[in-house]
This record gives C-alpha cells, sequence and structure tokens, in this order.
C-alpha cells in the first residue's frame, strides 16, 4: 500500500509531518510504502536535521504550497504544482492508494469534488468525524464540515455512507444510525430534521434506531450520527475543547485522552472516488502519524468500493 502525504500541510510542517511519517514507518515497517510530497530540497534539509533516513520514503517534488489562509477554489486552481494538487493527481492517476494533508482543509474539499469526483450517485460527499463514547470506542459523526446547507436527501446518504463506514472500517455487523435532533420524539425537530427521520426510517439499508439528543453523544445509543456539516462541525469542536479544558485543571483519565484530537489524527472525505484523509491545521507528530493510520484503515476496509457498489447504477 502506497500512502501519499503532504509534506508541507500543517501549521508546523515540514517538521512535524516528517516526524510523524517517520513515527508511522516504524510502525508498519515494509508494509506500508509512504511517500512525501512537497519541496524536495526542504523534505531533505528536514530530514538530514532530524537523522531521519531520507531511503525510508518516496518522495515527488512539489514547488509550491496552498496556505492556509489562501482561496481554497482560487489556490487549487492556479497551483497546480502544489503538495495538494499533485497528491490528488496521485490518487487519479492510482499512483497512490490513500492521499493525507493536514493542509488547507478547502482545497482537499475542492480536490475532493473536481479531481477525483464524487462516486456517481453521491450528491454530496461528507466528512466523518469521530467522538469517544463511554465505552473507550468512538462514534461516527456525518456530516462535519463538507456541507452546511443541507437538503434532506443528502442526510439519508450520510446515513448509508456513515453505516457502510462503521460496518467495515470499525467493524460493526449492523451499526446503528441515529438523527441529532433536539428531542428524541419522531414529532420534534426543525423542517429538515423532521423530513430526514422519515427517510432514515423508510430506508431499508440501514438500522435506524430514531432520534438522540446533544447530552446521547457520548453514550452507546448510536454507531453513526447523522447530522448537517454546520451542526456536525459544531459538535465536533466543542468535543475537542473539551480535552483542552480538562489539561488547563490538570484532570487526568483514560476517557479525557480520547478527546485529544491527535488520537484520531484525521477524518475521511466519504463518497469520493478516492481514500482522502484531512488532519488538523495543528497537528504533532503524533496527530500525523494517527492520520496516516486512518488513511491505513480507510484504504484497507474498502469502503470507498463498498459506498460505489451500493450507489451503482
Amino acid at each position: 500500500m502506497n500512502i501519499a502525504l503532504d509534506a508541507m500541510g500543517g501549521d508546523f510542517a515540514p517538521k512535524a509531518t516528517l516526524e510523524g511519517a517517520f513515527l508511522a514507518k516504524q510502525s508498519y515497517a515494509d508494509k506500508v510504502s509512504i511517500t512525501l510530497i512537497g519541496n524536495t530540497e526542504v523534505i531533505n534539509a528536514h530530514l538530514l536535521d532530524l537523522g531521519i533516513d531520507a531511503n525510508l520514503f518516496q518522495l515527488v517534488h512539489a514547488p509550491s504550497v496552498i496556505n492556509m489562509g489562501e482561496h481554497p477554489a482560487k489556490a487549487f486552481q492556479q497551483k497546480q504544482d502544489s503538495s495538494i494538487a499533485l497528491g490528488f493527481g496521485m490518487l487519479m492517476k492510482q499512483q497512490a492508494d490513500v492521499f493525507c494533508s493536514a493542509g488547507n482543509t478547502g482545497a482537499m474539499l475542492v480536490g475532493s469534488m473536481f479531481t477525483i469526483k464524487p462516486i456517481p450517485g453521491v450528491l454530496r460527499p461528507g466528512i466523518a468525524g469521530f467522538l469517544p463514547k463511554e465505552d473507550g470506542k468512538f462514534g461516527i459523526i456525518l456530516d462535519v464540515g463538507a456541507n452546511a446547507d443541507c437538503k434532506p436527501e443528502y442526510m439519508e446518504q450520510f446515513a448509508v455512507i456513515g453505516s457502510l463506514y462503521a460496518k467495515y472500517a470499525f467493524g460493526k455487523s449492523n451499526p446503528t444510525v441515529a438523527l441529532m435532533n433536539l428531542g428524541e420524539e419522531e414529532e420534534k425537530g426543525n423542517v429538515l430534521s423532521l423530513a430526514v427521520h422519515q427517510l432514515l426510517k423508510a430506508n431499508t439499508k440501514i438500522n435506524f434506531v430514531g432520534n438522540i439528543e446533544g447530552r446521547d453523544v457520548f453514550n452507546s445509543k448510536y454507531d453513526v450520527i447523522v447530522c448537517d456539516g454546520f451542526s456536525g462541525n459544531v459538535i465536533l469542536k466543542m468535543a475537542e475543547s473539551i480535552y483542552d479544558v480538562m489539561e488547563q485543571k490538570n484532570i487526568k483519565s483514560e476517557f479525557v485522552d480520547l478527546f485529544n484530537y491527535a488520537a484520531v489524527g484525521g477524518s475521511p472525505i466519504l463518497g469520493v472516488n478516492g481514500n482522502v484523509i484531512i488532519g488538523h491545521g495543528i497537528s504533532t507528530p503524533i496527530a500525523i502519524k494517527n492520520m496516516i493510520e486512518q488513511g491505513r484503515i480507510l484504504a484497507e476496509s474498502k469502503v470507498c468500493e463498498k459506498i460505489r457498489d451500493t450507489y451503482k447504477q
């Protein structure tokens, strides 16, 4: 398996990304090949300073970088020699099995939509997030930012796609799907959630268990939470903030540790023709390592193929 990594993506790149790639390489030995995409002169200089053997990796030269503050679509179009653009080019040409980046999230979405493109039949690809649960495992929440405004049909597909991810990547035989709402009762909610509830209730491809409330986010009532990208992003970032607050108050526990974004490392874009993982902009080496691990799981589980089979025309 070849995992392509944007070596220039993230606030602490390339040092943090290279250290994370080295940690991943130590874990997988020869099972995984890692291709570093970026300015090769800069990469080699940092590898030398870090005492990391450059021969552990393949290198692809990318002379430019899409910075965090740039307009995603414009920068992606104008910088076809950037690390993000070349990473999607490798995916499209099947030169890589996965592409991971902690760089500009908007540019990653643009590349997903316009280079490898959505799977035919998928109305809107979504970003899956992960929420710690009381049993020490993670639940899936979809969408967490790709689609701030949604139609009911988009969210119905999030339920199917999220269920496939839970089944094949998390090993859940019959994953439970819940709709985030302001009450458990079927008649509760706004116009959007009421319409989505009826679609999910009638969908025979999922194990729909009804509405859940915000207080259920960390319990075991669900495997997959369905919501619009606006709400999902708010919930995910609220969850991430819990770790920061606990750290400041010096409150330690194994459960609290699960709220550290670095424990997961990245989020997959589901519903596109390729395996794509988006990392946090402030990713540390551990977060980069775990982002690469998410990519490996995504590729090995063949979720992309399962989604493609589900929506085959």
